[in-house]
């Protein structure tokens, strides 16, 4: 799952990621692990609203977050480092 966020804020973070669990049924949606960045601090409202727990990665251990990291490595086959993430559509982003 990918989408792009209009902003690195807490709430432009929320927004994404509640349009994209929410449509998914309360199985497939048990966890969440993020990082310590500051776009996460407002966790405990996705935590509320999708009924999930929130789990946070200790610092400098990204395989912690193994899907994630291997997500990411997906993308950039696609998508390069420096690749301007404004001159992607969402669309070409769901290929």
């Amino acid at each position: 799952m990918a989408q792009k966020i209009e902003s690195k804020t807490a709430d432009a973070f929320n927004k994404a990621t509640l349009s994209m669990f929410m449509p998914l049924t309360p199985s497939k949606r048990l966890t969440l692990t993020l990082d310590n960045g500051k776009e996460f601090s407002l966790f405990s409202k996705i935590e509320n609203r999708l009924k999930i727990d929130i789990y946070f990665a200790d610092p400098y251990c990204s395989w912690q977050r193994g899907t994630n990291e291997n997500t990411n490595g997906l993308i950039r086959r696609y998508f390069p480092k420096k690749t301007d993430f404004s001159t992607i559509t969402d669309n070409e982003l769901q290929k």
